[in-house]
């Protein structure tokens, strides 16, 4: 009888950590979540608690010395993305197939100890050949069937100079060599080819969508970034054909209205000067007052303003917060989104927004207890 008791016992154990075991493994096959999503954009991986970042985090932060070029190029690679894969059915996850050595090896100059170099060769150094590809990122694709993710397609931007500085000597004056629109977009499409036909060769991509994106970079002493001029979606080995971009950034107010290249540009010039002198009479201890605009097909599709205060009281920032929306409203544009950051030299102090197709400027003031 003990025996049997023992049996049963035994059996009993070793069926429950039969359980337990395929609990663990139905619960361990799916180790991914996503971030949630809003307001049009994608949701984002997380893997086993933790976001999935890049395998080549932080490389274009090495490349650009106008960090303005890695913001546009960031935010405007996902714009592109969005014209293929909608963020309804997609999930984004950063790249995980270009790692941080291959994006080295492509990005620097061709060599016999690096033939995967991208820019040709340095020629003389009094007269060098330019460096064309300055920065690339990846940016991968997923479908969700609630067991696994699926990759669905990639998208790669490729960043590309419109002038380059060198150097004749160590130490020595820089100088710079203009790129032509024309050889810039030849210089892209030859690096597009290239960087397809080598996705190709790994296996998880033979058969997935691939759309590359070129960008034109803005000269390091920008006060803008540079724009997409644009994109293939290729279902193949070969590039097929490119769909032309039309996008234009500009710095609010220009130093003159004759510097605005359509009536347009002037009317927009006005209406931010019209705005900025009244915030500066308002509290004429301001040190700046810029914008970036950002034009789509030749209409004004966002703007970016940045109000730097000298503020010494926390009542001061809240009533003018409160008299910049006021003024956004009557001066500014209406239907496209804008965002107004009031800061110090050292700190946020508030901000003021509007979502695009709405009239209302909302605020908020970065307080402290």
């Amino acid at each position: 009888m003990k025996l049997t008791i023992k049996k049963i016992a035994t059996a009993t154990a070793l069926l429950v950590s039969m359980v337990v075991l395929a609990s663990c493994g139905k619960n361990s096959s799916k180790n991914y979540s996503t971030t949630g999503s809003g307001n049009g954009n994608y949701q984002g991986v997380i893997q086993n608690g933790r976001y999935k970042t890049s395998k080549a985090r932080g490389i274009n932060v090495a490349q650009n010395d106008n960090q303005l070029n890695q913001k546009s190029f960031e935010s405007g690679l996902t714009q592109v993305s969005k014209r293929v894969f909608s963020p309804k059915n997609y999930i984004f996850q950063e790249g995980q197939y270009l790692d941080t050595s291959t994006l080295q090896s492509w990005l620097a100059r061709k060599s016999a100890k690096n033939p995967e170099g991208l820019n040709p060769a340095q020629g003389k150094k009094s007269d060098p050949n330019p460096e064309y590809v300055q920065q690339i990122e990846e940016q991968d694709y997923m479908t969700d069937n609630g067991r696994s993710m699926k990759l669905k397609g990639v998208v790669i931007g490729v960043g590309i100079n419109s002038e380059y500085n060198y150097q004749k000597k160590t130490d020595g004056p820089s100088y710079t060599k203009k790129i032509s629109q024309d050889e810039m977009e030849r210089q892209g499409k030859i690096a597009a080819q290239k960087i397809l036909t080598r996705l190709r060769q790994k296996k998880a991509l033979k058969n997935v969508p691939i759309v590359i994106a070129l960008y034109k970079q803005a000269p390091d002493d920008s006060l803008v970034g540079g724009s997409f001029f644009a994109y293939s979606k290729n279902n193949g080995n070969k590039v097929s054909g490119w769909t032309k971009l039309d996008y234009k950034t500009m710095v609010l107010p220009k130093a003159s209205a004759t510097n605005a290249q359509n009536s347009a540009d002037s009317t927009d010039n006005d209406n931010f000067a019209n705005f900025k002198s009244q915030i500066q009479n308002f509290f004429p201890n301001l040190s700046g007052v810029t914008a970036q605009a950002q034009y789509h097909n030749g209409n004004l599709s966002g703007m970016h303003i940045t109000v730097t205060t000298q503020f010494y009281s926390q009542t001061e920032i809240t009533s003018f917060t409160q008299y910049i929306a006021r003024a956004a409203k009557r001066y500014l544009p209406s239907g496209i989104p804008i965002d107004i950051r009031i800061q110090s030299d050292s700190e946020m102090q508030a901000i003021v927004y509007r979502d695009a197709g709405s009239d209302t400027f909302r605020t908020h003031i970065l307080d402290s207890y």
